[in-house]
């Protein structure tokens, strides 16, 4: 325990200048402690606003370790943030919602909202789904988008809660449109709209990724012999401006496989014929397991093969509250310029 207070203050003490930063940007969500690279693989603290999320993946932490990390996090931000602890070291990365280590008082489960960009967002420490409503690790890339949005059409593909959809809309795009399959997610992005009223409405389709994404491309739907695909939306093939492309690592339907170690081409391919000729693609890939030069190696030569060849290419990082040893984060991002 004495260790593990050590790391967490090391961690805090590190980010100071990060965390003044994101204060004046209007950002109050934001990583405290990335164990897996400060010193406790498998733990995570967040501030998500009002609250701080705890989650464990592979060792369970004691009321004793836990509450003083909660009180450092508390005396150096100075707020009283209300405590979750998501203990997800069982089988399968699922919550263990008996919370047999801390109970999570009433208040710090109700819909509470965080910032980011200055831009309000929906926090529930727990609901339906396994993983936070907004991922941390994006906040950059959700900042590139909201700087180099104006006037553009904007496809966010595998959108989630629709947070990068949201930063277009907060800057300037003349049309935002979410894909994504699960309806949960949209929902939770209809919401983070309404808390943002100010900012012109959002299009939302739900939809399997590879029907919909290769209407838009001008490609056929493949159907496998004897078999009947499900229903799905109807979509006229266009382009857009600006496409955001972040699968999950895997996922499987009646209409393909999402996998991002063995076929992210089939992913990429369509999403590129979506992009406008003087369009920005940007794709992501978190599998710790790719590296970046063999993953942007790849992109590249698929958009060559397309005869969409990248006029320029940049690789976007996460922020310094996900820190990495080695230079290599899971998460890696390309913008790519056609």
């Amino acid at each position: 325990m004495p260790a593990l207070d050590q790391a967490l203050r090391a961690a805090l003490a590190h980010r100071q200048p990060l965390l003044g930063e994101l204060h004046a940007q209007g950002s109050d969500c934001y990583r405290l402690f990335h164990g897996s690279q400060e010193g406790a693989g498998g733990l995570t603290l967040d501030r998500y606003g009002p609250q701080l999320l705890v989650q464990s993946f592979h060792h369970s932490l004691t009321r004793d370790e836990l509450l003083p990390l909660v009180e450092q996090c508390r005396a150096t931000l100075g707020a009283p943030l209300l405590l979750v602890y998501n203990d997800r070291s069982r089988g399968n990365s699922r919550i263990d919602r008996l919370d047999p280590v801390y109970r999570a008082e009433a208040e710090a489960l109700d819909d509470l909202v965080g910032h980011e960009w200055g831009l309000a967002y929906r926090v529930r420490g727990r609901h339906a789904g396994q993983d936070p409503l907004l991922f941390l690790d994006l906040r950059n890339a959700r900042g590139w988008v909201k700087a180099h949005s104006a006037g553009k059409r904007v496809l966010n593909l595998f959108a989630y809660t629709c947070g990068v959809g949201l930063a277009a809309a907060a800057g300037g795009a003349r049309e935002v449109v979410n894909l994504d399959f699960a309806e949960g997610n949209l929902a939770v992005g209809r919401e983070n709209g309404l808390l943002n009223p100010e900012l012109p409405p959002m299009q939302f389709i739900q939809s399997d990724y590879f029907p919909a994404i290769r209407q838009l491309a001008g490609l056929p739907i493949a159907q496998r012999r004897g078999q009947q695909l499900p229903s799905y939306p109807r979509l006229a093939p266009r382009q857009f401006d600006l496409v955001f492309l972040d699968p999950p690592a895997w996922a499987k339907s009646a209409f393909g496989t999402v996998d991002l170690l063995r076929d992210y081409q089939s992913l990429l391919k369509p999403a590129i014929l979506a992009t406008a000729a003087d369009g920005v693609l940007i794709c992501c890939n978190n599998l710790a397991k790719v590296a970046l030069a063999d993953w942007r190696e790849q992109v590249l030569r698929c958009a060559e093969k397309l005869g969409r060849p990248v006029r320029d290419c940049q690789v976007l990082a996460p922020a310094a509250d996900f820190p990495s040893s080695d230079g290599q984060p899971p998460l890696k991002t390309l913008i790519l310029r056609f």
